[in-house]
């Protein structure tokens, strides 16, 4: 998934960023509110993790312009005020959640989650599809108890369309919220479709996928 970090320390940043990577996101970075702006109305983020106290910018204003323009991304403010105030006005204009600085990085990710789970509708973390379970919190795909080995992209693919089952999601939108919106250097236009492709054959190799669908001209969709 696709987290932008609007942090204007730093160390912060920083630190956000290397945990999450760790953690299988993709990160992407502005110390500006300005650039948040800009980054937000160009790509397709998942999660914004929001500070307040920018230098050139109110965050909250940030989280306006945002959530007008259509962003589909869940906010989580962290911020070192703490007037419950604050925390209403962030929560009434539309945040998903509120981290007081200093917080644990393991709390972050635990309200990340969760706030998937909502958003989802995701009640445990194994996910039944036809024969097979997906583990998201392991990482892993099994079928009738013995184990699929897929790639991190193929797992990061399968799972996103999980979450987004019955909903034709375009090559566009997979390539953005897999691979980022830096792409690697070897990327062409058919990578959506080669490891779609490669997914077909490996769980194929087990059990049944007709739950993955081709939309042609568009992209793909997993009915379940």
């Amino acid at each position: 998934m696709n987290v932008l970090i609007v942090e204007d320390e730093k160390g912060l940043s920083k630190e956000i960023e290397t945990f999450l990577k760790k953690e299988h996101f993709l990160t992407d970075t502005a110390f500006t509110g300005a650039e948040a702006s800009e980054k937000i109305a160009v790509n397709l983020y998942d999660f914004v993790l929001l500070d307040l106290g920018l230098p050139d910018y109110e965050g909250f204003d940030l989280l306006k312009e945002a959530k007008k323009s259509g962003s589909d991304a869940s906010f989580i403010i962290l911020t070192a005020r703490e007037a419950v105030q604050d925390k209403v006005q962030g929560l009434n204009m539309g945040a998903d959640d509120y981290l007081a600085k200093p917080f644990s990085l393991l709390e972050l990710l635990s309200r990340m989650k969760a706030i998937n789970r909502r958003k989802f509708g995701v009640k445990s973390t194994d996910i039944t599809l036809g024969d097979f379970v997906i583990s998201l919190e392991n990482r892993a795909v099994s079928c009738n108890g013995n184990p699929v080995n897929l790639t991190k992209k193929e797992f990061d693919l399968l799972t996103y369309l999980l979450l987004h089952k019955n909903r034709v999601l375009t090559r566009l939108q997979l390539t953005e919220h897999i691979w980022g919106n830096m792409l690697e250097d070897d990327y062409d236009s058919n990578y959506i479709d080669v490891h779609i492709k490669n997914l077909r054959k490996k769980m194929g190799q087990h059990g049944s996928t007709d739950w993955l669908e081709t939309v042609r001209g568009i992209g793909y969709r997993i009915n379940a």
